[in-house]
């Protein structure tokens, strides 16, 4: 497909279930992510939080993209995210739906601008879109000596 990019960064374990993500750009700090407890010590984020924020941070960016083509001012945009998780049939924990309630701040008198941002800003979420599709993952596993 000719509109196809891609971006490698890396992690690496730290200890425990703990990794620094480092995304190999000098402009973006390295993050930590872990598991909660008991397995981990919640020393960044877990996983599925990270995917959450993705989720809402994604949407976010849409919708003020959307509404700023729309001429709308937007003086503040607040996100809350709720991740609910649950088990599977084979009994294995997943995220079984994300809740996310975006709350942008917008002079009374632009409000009618909105309308159509609101009909069309999620599909042009390209994580959430992606999401609610389904991602092709291919897993590899290159053992090396300790």
């Amino acid at each position: 497909m000719p509109d196809e990019s891609e971006v490698s960064f890396s992690l690496a374990l730290r200890e425990g279930y703990a990794f620094t993500v480092d995304f190999g750009d000098a402009g973006i700090p390295p993050m930590t992510i872990d598991e909660t407890p008991p397995l981990g010590h919640n020393e960044g984020p877990n996983p599925s939080r990270v995917l959450a924020a993705s989720i809402a941070g994604c949407l976010g960016a849409s919708l003020l993209f959307c509404l700023r083509k729309a001429h709308v001012d937007v003086a503040t945009l607040q996100a809350e995210v709720r991740v609910t998780n649950g088990r599977n049939e084979k009994g294995r924990l997943r995220v079984k739906k994300v809740a996310v309630r975006l709350a942008p701040s917008v002079p009374v008198d632009q409000q009618f601008r909105m309308d159509r941002c609101l009909e069309i800003f999620e599909d042009f979420c390209v994580v959430t879109a992606s999401v609610r599709e389904g991602v092709e993952i291919d897993v590899k596993v290159d053992t090396r000596p300790a």
